[in-house]
């Protein structure tokens, strides 16, 4: 089977783009104590659905989630001159929060309910710059490893012709929510 032309898979990029912001609510929040009462695919699956806000920082940066399973994560984001840093070029702090996001979810998507996650540590290498001018790029979060304290993944930057713009790496704290909150 003959692999997708560039312009194929950019054009399959983008209509998932369109169908997931066509179902995606308005951006909002909900309780800490909401979320981790839930099942993670439930969580992700009733933002994908439109049941629930999507995240107002994905709307600040202009990133939405694409797909999720458990232990993996992808968001698409277009970067553009909102996004530039003084010198003409994307801040590094664009494909930084790219990173974290789609790591930081990898991890949730393994939780049970009544855990949170926060990051202790993130690690990014960039790789070749980011430009306005380049379309789509994609951020592909993957769990390496859940244990009861702590959960470690990695992750990559990259567009539709699969060329590497930042790798990365975190560790998460796992918490236990309280019932009270």
């Amino acid at each position: 089977m003959q692999s997708p032309s560039r312009e194929e898979l950019l054009a399959v990029w983008k209509a998932e783009e369109r169908a997931m912001r066509d179902h995606l609510s308005t951006p909002g929040t909900m309780t800490l104590a909401q979320v981790a009462g839930m099942k993670p695919a439930d969580f992700f699956n009733g933002i994908s659905r439109g049941e629930f806000p999507h995240p107002p920082f994905g709307a600040l940066v202009d990133f939405i989630p694409i797909e999720f399973s458990d232990g993996r994560f992808v968001f698409q984001g277009t970067p553009d001159g909102r996004h530039y840093n003084p010198l003409g070029s994307v801040h590094g702090g664009y494909a930084a929060t790219l990173l974290d996001s789609c790591m930081g979810c990898a991890i949730h998507t393994m939780l049970k309910p009544g855990q949170g996650y926060t990051t202790t540590d993130l690690r990014v290498s960039y790789v070749r710059a980011l430009r306005g001018d380049m379309g789509p790029v994609r951020a592909e979060g993957k769990v390496v490893h859940v244990g009861r304290s702590t959960a470690i993944a990695e992750g990559r930057i990259y567009d539709v012709d699969d060329r590497l713009y930042a790798v990365g790496s975190t560790t998460c704290l796992i918490l236990q929510m309280p019932n009270s909150l």
